[in-house]
């Protein structure tokens, strides 16, 4: 006669074991998606970064703030990911520092 499994073992085998390698997936994907999100956001903040001191650069060369975009990227050799962010630029005056905002497109 051969042995016989008990069916507690049966048990593991059969449910806990896909649980537990289903449960590791998961947790895995978290993690990318968690990685995805952080380095979506340090490009954010690289963007607007690069955009201020090219802003900055362009007071200091010409005495004004960039009138444009444009002329920001044209000029000082910022370069924008168009498919990745959206970027408002709103000029108040030369002199004075103008807003700059920069979103993810999803």
């Amino acid at each position: 006669m051969g042995k016989h499994t008990p069916v507690w073992k049966r048990f593991l085998k059969n449910l806990l074991m896909p649980l537990a390698v289903l449960a590791v997936v998961i947790f895995f994907a978290a993690a990318l998606e968690g990685l995805d999100r952080g380095q979506a956001e340090k490009g954010l903040d690289q963007l607007e970064t690069a955009l201020r001191r090219g802003c900055v650069s362009c007071y200091a060369t010409e005495g004004v703030y960039p009138p444009t975009l444009e002329y920001l990227q044209e000029h000082y050799g910022v370069q924008i990911d168009r498919r990745r962010y959206k970027v408002y630029y709103e000029v108040f005056a030369e002199n004075l520092m103008p807003s700059i905002t920069v979103l993810a497109v999803k």
